[in-house]
């Protein structure tokens, strides 16, 4: 116990502390989603979310200083979505087969996610900088908080329901695609990588590698359709 203490008044001191935190919470709660047999509901993200919220908030601890500590972690965001390339070359061969029904998914993917979120907000009564948080929020963190910014959005926002919609993609994403019958991997992992991004994509490699695969090359092709098209949807509609 002596030495469990040591180790706590060490990192209480340091940033450490809260990458420690979120290494912790995010692997309990892939504990308790193996333990719950991935169910979709119980998906390691959401746990590790509301495991840190409920922590922030026992402690009165604010955002900044957590992120001073965990923004390792979102350094990492970069590496982990460029290490996705790998297992694009390995299914390489399968990818050109299905080039021309890939690129058809992408646009209506990319655009149908960009308008409704528009649509939506607007038809709420959302001012126009809002409605420019929404629009990228299918894409991964970084790309969507600088498209929100060169279309005069709020980054921070936008990093809100980018996660959000993660979180909900991944937790609907198998039992949608059973309500519907889709069974093949590749349409279910690409679907998860255009509409949910990187949390759709971690989803999609516990279904399958193949379906993981095609998660990771919808999430790289989203990123740069949305990074053309949303701006473009912009100035059309100033």
């Amino acid at each position: 116990m002596e030495e469990v203490f040591r180790l706590w008044v060490y990192l209480s001191r340091t940033p450490l502390l809260w990458l420690t935190a979120t290494l912790v919470a995010y692997a309990a709660a892939d504990w308790i989603s193996a333990r719950l047999r991935r169910t979709p509901l119980a998906n390691p993200v959401l746990l590790a979310v509301v495991i840190l919220v409920l922590l922030l908030a026992a402690t009165g601890t604010e955002y900044r200083v957590y992120f001073d500590g965990a923004q390792f972690v979102h350094f990492m965001l970069g590496p982990a979505t460029v290490a996705l390339a790998v297992p694009l070359v390995r299914e390489a061969r399968q990818i050109r087969r299905l080039l021309l029904p890939v690129i058809a998914a992408l646009l209506g993917g990319s655009i149908t996610s960009a308008v409704t979120a528009v649509a939506v907000g607007w038809l709420l009564g959302a001012d126009p900088a809002t409605l420019a948080s929404l629009a990228p929020k299918s894409v991964t963190t970084p790309i969507a908080m600088s498209i929100a910014q060169s279309i005069g959005g709020i980054p921070a926002l936008t990093a809100v329901c980018v996660i959000l919609t993660g979180i909900i993609g991944a937790v609907f994403l198998s039992p949608l695609m059973r309500a519907i019958g889709v069974s093949d991997e590749a349409a279910q992992g690409f679907a998860a990588g255009v509409a949910a991004h990187g949390i759709g994509t971690a989803r999609a490699f516990q279904i399958g590698e193949l379906a993981g695969t095609f998660a990771g090359l919808g999430l790289a092709l989203n990123g740069i359709a949305t990074s053309i098209l949303v701006p473009l949807l912009a100035r059309l509609l100033r």
